[in-house]
């Protein structure tokens, strides 16, 4: 599968939401989502979440990253089988400095999704 993009690469410096992606092949599956930040300054946190959606209009958080304060590629599993009835994704983020009186926090990042295949050891 290719990954799905849920988020394309971009900059930001508040808090917001990317637009809705379809799931079409990938529904009701489990998924594999990388978010990559690309630029990060010093003294601040970035909190990514991926919400799911029937029918675009009710969304419910389905998974969450833990705190990012570096740059770097990071992955998390989200299983799908339990809500085979999402077929939207959209991908919200919050950003915050430790110090409030340095000017807005600036992030850089982009998240993709694709099928999580298990692998598995056949008898020999």
């Amino acid at each position: 599968m290719t990954p799905l993009s849920l988020l394309p690469e971009c900059v930001v410096r508040e808090d917001g939401q990317g637009t809705e992606v379809s799931l079409e092949g990938t529904q009701g599956k489990r998924l594999l989502v990388t978010l990559r930040v690309t630029r990060i300054l010093e003294r601040e946190t970035l909190e990514v979440s991926v919400h799911g959606s029937r029918d675009r209009a009710t969304w419910q958080p389905l998974a969450a990253f833990p705190k990012k304060s570096y740059c770097g590629t990071y992955s998390l599993p989200v299983d799908l089988t339990n809500n085979p009835d999402v077929r939207h994704l959209r991908v919200h983020w919050k950003m915050s400095r430790w110090n409030q009186q340095n000017p807005k926090p600036v992030f850089g990042f982009h998240v993709l999704a694709e099928e999580l295949r298990t692998k598995v050891a056949g008898a020999a």
